[in-house]
């Protein structure tokens, strides 16, 4: 067993470290998710705030064109520009949690909200008619965001799961050391 300081002095530098060894995470399609809950969630990510410029033909992102890609960009984008806040990767269902970066040759998902842009000022359309939210009476406007309960069989981790996992081999490392 160690000296009390070095004990002391190595509990120090892992609790340092333990704000430093948050994973990444990205807020991805849900492959198991219909084309049409896609296409729904991603009209309404890039109407409430989500970067979709990527997406558009000339844009970094267009490539692969497909709901799935597409929706997956859009989705990542609203998630870190709403600050990664819980019920922000959810879409009725339809996203997921990673801990895979997605990115792909020039398409380069944001990993964290400062890289994202910040939030984007929500605006009405020209039109002056918004258009009927798609999620049970939320809308962009209301401030509000999708925040269905993840389905049971869902394998997504949550941000206090990945929290408790660290802290619990944070103990356990000390205690290698201690013992």
């Amino acid at each position: 067993m160690g000296t009390p300081s070095k004990v002391a002095a190595l509990m120090a530098v892992l609790l340092l470290l333990s704000g430093r060894l948050a994973t990444a995470t990205w807020c991805v399609a849900r492959s198991d998710a219909t084309q049409e809950a896609l296409q729904t969630a991603l009209d309404y990510a890039c109407s409430a705030g989500a970067d979709c410029a990527p997406l558009q033909q000339s844009g970094l992102c267009f490539l692969p064109n497909t709901i799935q890609a597409h929706a997956s960009y859009a989705f990542n984008s609203y998630y870190m520009r709403k600050s990664m806040a819980p019920g922000s990767c959810d879409f009725s269902g339809t996203a997921t949690i990673a801990k895979t970066d997605p990115s792909y040759g020039s398409c380069v998902y944001p990993p964290t909200p400062s890289s994202a842009g910040g939030t984007t000022p929500i605006t009405t359309p020209s039109s002056g008619i918004t258009p009927p939210p798609p999620f049970g009476g939320l809308s962009p406007d209301n401030g509000m965001v999708p925040t269905l309960t993840t389905p049971p069989n869902s394998k997504a981790f949550s941000t206090s799961d990945v929290s408790r996992i660290l802290h619990l081999n944070t103990i356990f490392i000390v205690f290698l050391f201690i013992f």
